[in-house]
């Protein structure tokens, strides 16, 4: 039987976007990975705090279970592989998720493509997915950034303050929001002298391409015992950077995650005329340790509702 050939032309310009993603992930060994529609609704009841809203879209099995259209991705993922921390497992997905829409405050059926990359995870293969999430990026549109951070540093330097959750969530919220000015006023509330948030501040005023703030940063750092943490996500950027890719790469410590779940670096994809993130990511050994995993991950999404308005242009430009 003659093969069919296949034509990317007919496809529109999600579609074509999908199949040129899957291409580059599969390029770089990530073999898709196919998972149900659901899970059961326990998944993502213990771990709520990880997902983007805590409204689910449940229903009962016909064996009684309380089931759940699913809202993530990464959690069946964890869910559904085996935990193998000697070796490095490579997958990569096109499926919808089924979360709140921040327009219309209704449940809306989201389509996301990505890659996760678990197991023996070293600054190679974070580099690797660096390269990817901003060649994804790419793929759309050459007007991008890729915003990266971090966490353990950020960690230290919010540690040096108070281990005090609501306290340390109380000073992360104003990272987050680049409302540092804030920071010292929490402190002194809290009876912590205002003047050792001074580093944090510097920290978090960090902005700019990895050739001009990573000097920076190892001096800040330095004063932390933290510097291992910068040495090895410089390793891990130099693998970008060597793909031509490190300017349109910014170090932006106010780029936050929760720290229960995530450590390392993370990052967000920026694309010009699209108001928020089209790509979130980073590593995940945190959520891992939690679900009893040994292996470590990294991984990205990039959400296909944001692009919605820029492939239309697209696909009208070509026309």
């Amino acid at each position: 039987m003659d093969k069919i050939s296949f034509d990317p032309g007919v496809l529109d310009g999600t579609e074509r976007l999908i199949y040129e993603l899957r291409s580059l992930y599969k390029s770089c060994g990530y073999d898709k990975f196919r998972m149900s529609k659901f899970e059961e609704y326990d998944l993502y009841v213990t771990n709520k705090d990880y997902l983007v809203s805590d409204s689910v879209i449940t229903f009962t099995d016909t064996n009684g279970s309380l089931m759940a259209l699913k809202p993530d991705v990464t959690l069946s993922i964890i869910k559904n592989t085996k935990d193998a921390p000697d070796t490095v497992t490579k997958l990569c997905y096109n499926e919808n998720v089924y979360r709140i829409s921040n327009n219309t405050g209704s449940f809306k059926e989201i389509m996301q493509t990505g890659l996760e990359c678990l197991g023996c995870i070293d600054e190679l293969c974070i580099g690797e997915v660096l390269t990817l999430a901003a060649r994804s990026l790419l793929q759309i549109s050459p007007d991008f950034i890729l915003e990266t951070a971090q966490l353990d540093v950020l960690a230290a330097f919010v540690d040096e303050l108070t281990h005090d959750r609501d306290v340390r969530n109380d000073i992360l919220k104003c990272v987050n929001e680049k409302n540092v000015h804030s920071i010292p006023r929490i402190c002194a509330d809290n009876g912590i002298d205002p003047a050792m948030a001074e580093d944090l501040i510097s920290l978090v005023g960090i902005y700019g391409t990895p050739g001009r703030v990573l000097p920076m940063l190892k001096e800040l750092c330095a004063k932390k015992n933290c510097s291992e943490y910068i040495e090895s996500m410089e390793k891990s950027l130099d693998i970008l950077v060597s793909e031509g890719l490190g300017d349109k790469v910014i170090i932006d410590f106010s780029v936050v995650s929760d720290l229960k779940y995530y450590n390392g670096i993370i990052f967000k994809g920026f694309l010009k005329g699209v108001p928020g993130s089209v790509l979130s990511g980073g590593q995940y050994d945190n959520l891992m340790k939690r679900m009893g995993r040994r292996s470590r991950a990294i991984g990205f999404a990039v959400y296909l509702d944001m692009l919605e308005r820029i492939l239309l242009d697209s696909e009208v430009a070509s026309c």
